[in-house]
C-alpha cells in the first residue's frame, strides 16, 4: 500500500489516508452572520466524496471580531454549530474525518474579501469593526488595531474554549488552532508584531503564553477530539519568528495537549518568499524531528508521486492540499489509481467512471 494511503491514528481517531484538505477561506456568508451555507456544504462535501482522509473547514471565527472578513464563517453561537453539524454528518457519511480550524484574525480582521473592488479594512459604516492585536501596530495597508488588555486576552482564551465545545457537539473529529499566517496567535508569537512589555510580550516564553493558554483550554474542552496547531514556521524576515522558535514552542504545545502540527510559513509581515514545489516541507520535518510529534506538510504539493515521497521517507506524516484540490476535488481517488492503492471508498455512484 502506498504510504499516503495507509491510515493514520491520532488518539482514538483513525483517518483513512494521509491526503487531507487544507483550510481554504471562502468568504461566502452573504448574510454576514457567520452561519455556513449550502456553498460550504457542497464545497467541503465534494472533497469527502473525492476520497480525502480529513476535510478541514476554512478559518472559522471564535468571535464576531475574529473574522477575517464580514463574510467569514463562525462557531461562536449555537445556530452556527447546528449548521456545521449538518456538514459534518455529510463528511462522515462519505468516510472522511471532519476538522474545524478555530481562528481569530487579530489585526488582519475586518478586511474586504479578495475579489472585492476595495482593499484594506472595512469601515464601520460598511459593517466593519475595530481590529485588535497584541500591540497597536498595523499590518501594512490595514487599520491600526487596538492593543488588547489582559482581561480581553482571557476573554479570547474563553472564546476558543467555547468554540471548541460547540465544535465537539457538532461532531468534529479534529480541532485545529490557527496560529499561523499573521493572525492573532501568530501576532503574539512574533516580535515583529508583539511589542508588549507585560507577561505576554518580550521573551519567547511570554510571547508563546497566549497560544499555550489556548491549547490547554481547547484540549480541556475537546474531550477525545484531536487537537492540531497550525504554525507559520517563519516570518521570512530577519528578526522575526523563525523555524527554531517554532520547533521550541511546538514542544511546549505538545506538552500542553496538541496532537499534531500543521506547518506552513509567512503571512505576518510582507516578505519575499522563495517559493518552489514543496518549499515548506523542510519546516514540517524540522518540527517532526525536534518534537517527535506527527506533522502535516503544505505548500505547492501538487502531484501524488511527490506527496507519496514526502510521507514514505518520513519528512511528514500527512499532506494537506489546497489549490490542487480546488482544481481536482477527486484527486485522492485519482492518486489511488496512479499509485496502485487498493481502496474501498470510491463512491458507488462513480464506479462506472474509474479513475484510471
Amino acid at each position: 500500500m502506498p504510504a499516503i494511503f495507509e491510515p493514520l491514528t491520532l488518539r482514538s481517531l483513525t483517518i483513512r489516508n494521509r491526503l487531507w484538505v487544507a483550510p481554504m477561506c471562502q468568504y461566502s456568508v452573504e448574510d454576514r452572520d457567520g452561519v455556513p451555507t449550502d456553498w460550504h456544504l457542497v464545497h467541503l462535501g465534494q472533497f469527502a466524496a473525492g476520497g480525502a482522509g480529513l476535510v478541514v473547514t476554512e478559518a472559522t471565527a471564535v468571535s464576531p471580531a475574529g473574522r477575517i472578513s464580514p463574510q467569514d464563517t463562525g462557531i461562536w453561537n449555537d445556530e452556527q454549530a447546528a449548521v456545521w453539524a449538518r456538514i459534518v454528518r455529510f463528511l462522515h457519511s462519505q468516510g472522511a474525518a471532519a476538522g474545524v480550524q478555530l481562528a481569530h484574525a487579530g489585526r488582519k480582521a475586518s478586511t474586504f474579501r479578495p475579489w472585492s473592488e476595495e482593499r484594506g479594512t472595512v469601515p464601520a459604516e460598511d459593517g466593519g469593526w475595530e481590529p485588535v492585536a497584541p500591540s497597536a501596530t498595523p499590518f501594512p495597508g490595514y487599520a491600526t488595531p487596538r492593543a488588547l488588555d489582559t482581561e480581553e486576552i482571557a476573554g479570547i482564551v474563553a472564546d476558543f474554549a467555547a468554540a471548541a465545545r460547540r465544535a465537539v457537539e457538532a461532531g468534529f473529529d479534529v480541532l485545529e488552532i490557527h496560529a499561523a499566517h499573521g493572525y492573532l496567535l501568530h501576532e503574539f508569537l512574533s516580535p515583529l508584531s508583539n511589542e508588549r512589555t507585560d507577561g505576554y510580550g518580550g521573551s519567547l516564553e511570554n510571547r508563546a503564553r497566549l497560544l499555550l493558554e489556548v491549547v490547554r483550554a481547547v484540549r480541556a474542552a475537546a474531550g477525545d477530539a484531536v487537537v492540531f496547531v497550525r504554525f507559520s514556521a517563519t516570518d521570512w524576515t530577519d528578526g522575526g519568528w523563525n523555524e527554531d522558535d517554532t520547533a521550541t514552542v511546538a514542544g511546549w504545545a505538545a506538552a500542553a495537549g496538541a496532537n499534531l502540527f500543521d506547518v506552513s510559513t509567512g503571512g505576518n509581515v510582507p516578505a519575499t518568499i522563495p517559493t518552489e514545489p514543496a518549499y515548506q516541507v523542510r519546516f514540517a520535518t524540522l518540527v517532526r524531528d525536534t518534537v517527535d510529534a506527527p506533522v502535516c506538510a503544505v505548500g505547492l504539493i501538487t502531484d501524488p508521486e511527490e506527496a507519496e515521497e514526502i510521507v514514505r521517507f518520513g519528512r511528514a506524516d500527512a499532506i494537506m492540499m489546497g489549490r490542487e484540490l480546488l482544481r481536482d476535488p477527486h484527486l485522492p481517488l485519482r492518486a489511488a489509481s496512479v499509485l496502485g492503492a487498493t481502496i474501498d471508498y470510491t463512491p458507488p455512484q462513480y464506479l462506472r467512471a474509474p479513475f484510471a
